[in-house]
């Protein structure tokens, strides 16, 4: 099933089909994917749940790192084996940089992460989050160093800019687009988006259609 050129194809039921502790355990490459990527507590659940369109389908907590694995999400009838393919999956990745995790955890979900994105062909683009509040932090460009040295295509996304007052979102985003200008694996163009009053997420729908169907 072919991803539409429209948003809409977000709108329809999604379906958690599997969480991927290790490698061995990754679905077979077949559909496009997406991932999404950010430090713990960045809003990444909720981001997920506002681009489908149903609420407590990747799931929230106030306990950063909790997302130990990389969750997969496809449009519901679709199992994403053999001949029953989904036009797009979303993955949701563990959230990194949380330092209260055991260091031999954190180390884990890190080599799956990495090895994740080093090593799947159907991958198309990791949304890389950012909370507005905070901006780039050390963890973030460790990340986006590890994705330019894969050459694997990103885009950065900032969250919960209704956090921070209006003008300083245009600042916000000068300032971001300056830090991640030479980048050779970043896409140009950053998105802001709040989960919570819906800003950006039409936006961010047609950003994922495009770079599947590039």
């Amino acid at each position: 099933m072919a991803i539409p050129k429209d948003g809409n194809f977000f709108l329809r039921p999604w379906v958690f089909i599997r969480g991927v502790p290790a490698m061995k355990f990754l679905p077979p490459e077949g559909p496009p994917e997406v991932a999404f990527a950010g430090r713990s507590n960045v809003g990444k659940s909720s981001l997920i749940n506002a681009l489908l369109a149903q609420k407590g389908l990747a799931r929230t907590s106030n306990t950063p790192g909790r997302t130990q694995e990389l969750n997969y999400f496809v449009p519901d009838g679709h199992t994403g084996e053999g001949e029953d393919l989904p036009g797009l999956a979303v993955v949701d990745m563990p959230g990194y940089g949380y330092a209260k995790a055991p260091k031999a955890q954190v180390d884990q979900w890190t080599k799956l992460v990495f090895d994740y994105l080093r090593g799947r062909a159907t991958l198309k683009r990791v949304y890389v989050l950012i909370d507005a509040r905070h901006g780039i932090k050390p963890n973030d460009i460790e990340v986006l160093e590890l994705l330019d040295k894969a050459a694997v295509s990103y885009q950065v996304v900032l969250t919960k800019i209704d956090k921070i007052k209006q003008p300083a979102v245009a600042r916000l985003l000068n300032e971001t687009t300056d830090r991640i200008a030479k980048r050779p694996a970043t896409f140009p163009e950053i998105l802001a988006t709040s989960s919570e009053k819906g800003s950006g997420i039409v936006e961010m729908r047609d950003a994922i259609v495009t770079a599947v169907r590039s």
